[in-house]
């Protein structure tokens, strides 16, 4: 059974149209996260989903109800907002309660609930606590706990993690995709940041201006993004987009990234559509990652070599990031953690070709 569908939803503010025509249909027991930049329309979303904003056209149906019209409290949901919203005159219980307490709910009922996300979420030591005596990532367990003991159909997370630091955030992602595997409702996630969508995500939906750009799952999203802003949005960091032309190469295709042969990248796993191109200009996408210093003894992929004028290096640790110059183009590279090429010196970079992406410079759609 559909969980949550979405169609044609429009959502208008005066005379800007945050929302166009979107369609989204959820299968029951998935993890998809909502994820693009400030201002795409992901929070608004999930706000007209959970009835917190009015839908100017479209339909929405949560498990296989209707709910266009119907108010939040009767759409059998669960939301996590981005501030905790915990009552600070309340101890842990009180919070988890409240809502219970507002139905009804009988109190052996609601102690049991209690019991029993306490146990889940592993606050039981935090039930007689008041807010200001949490952490962070105790509070948000708190907000989550709240949601847990509604049972609904849907629960709808609006950036959880954006208000805690890097350490905690990592934990907390992590706790969530437990969370997840352990109860198996349907969660829809909204977030900016794509490390959180690749990592928590069954499916991914790419937002920009209004629109879906894309739903898939993460791998697809990350190697056959459907168009320069999905390839440029997922990934980090993202994947280096080169002006090229495609030329014929014997019986293979190339594009040429520069201004002579040596610039030019052979594209092996070239499609059919891809070598109707030739001749003509495309963006040629390829992931940091494929972009190596080779030692001769590890990181040698298959492909052809590039010569690229180093311009800056960032070593992290487990990996070091290189700005490298090919032809006219800026692009990043990803190298093992002891490569250190001089900055301003020319090295041979290794080029894996095996999941390059072609793209339309004037559509932006990929080339299939």
């Amino acid at each position: 059974m559909s969980a949550l569908s979405v169609e044609g939803l429009r959502v208008r503010f005066g005379s800007v149209e945050v929302l166009k025509s979107v369609d989204l249909a959820i299968e029951s027991g998935e993890f998809i996260v909502l994820v693009g930049p400030s201002g795409c329309g992901k929070s608004t979303l999930l706000n007209v989903i959970a009835g917190l904003e009015q839908a100017t056209e479209g339909r929405i149906e949560i498990g296989g109800r209707e709910v266009t019209g119907v108010p939040p409290k009767d759409r059998d949901i669960a939301m996590v907002f981005q501030t905790y919203a915990l009552y600070p005159a309340m101890t842990v219980r009180g919070n988890i309660t409240f809502g219970m307490e507002c139905r009804g709910v009988a109190k052996a009922e609601q102690q049991a609930a209690v019991a029993r996300v306490a146990k889940l979420l592993q606050i039981e030591h935090l039930l007689d606590r008041r807010p200001a005596q949490l952490s962070g990532g105790q509070r948000q367990r708190v907000a989550m706990g709240r949601a847990l003991v509604r049972d609904p159909v849907l629960f709808l997370f609006d950036e959880p993690l954006s208000n805690l630091d890097a350490k905690l955030r990592v934990e907390m992602r992590m706790e969530i995709k437990r969370l997840h595997q352990r109860i198996g409702t349907t969660m829809v996630y909204v977030t900016h940041d794509q490390v959180e969508a690749m990592t928590l995500a069954t499916r991914i939906a790419v937002m920009n201006g209004g629109h879906i750009q894309q739903f898939a799952d993460p791998q697809t999203i990350y190697d056959e993004p459907a168009n320069l802003f999905v390839a440029r949005f997922m990934g980090s960091p993202p994947m280096n987009a080169l002006p090229a032309k495609l030329v014929a190469s014997g019986s293979e295709i190339a594009a040429m990234v520069g201004p002579d042969a040596a610039t030019a990248v052979p594209l092996p796993n070239a499609t059919a559509a891809m070598k109707g191109w030739v001749g003509r200009e495309v963006v040629l996408g390829i992931r940091p990652e494929c972009i190596t210093l080779p030692d001769g003894k590890q990181d040698t992929r298959p492909g052809p070599s590039l010569p690229a004028t180093v311009e800056m290096i960032e070593p992290t640790g487990a990996e070091t990031m290189a700005l490298i110059r090919v032809g006219q183009s800026e692009v990043m590279a990803r190298m093992r953690p002891d490569a250190r090429p001089a900055v301003g010196s020319t090295a041979s970079f290794a080029i894996d070709t095996a999941k390059a992406c072609l793209f339309d410079p004037k559509t932006e759609s990929r080339i299939a």
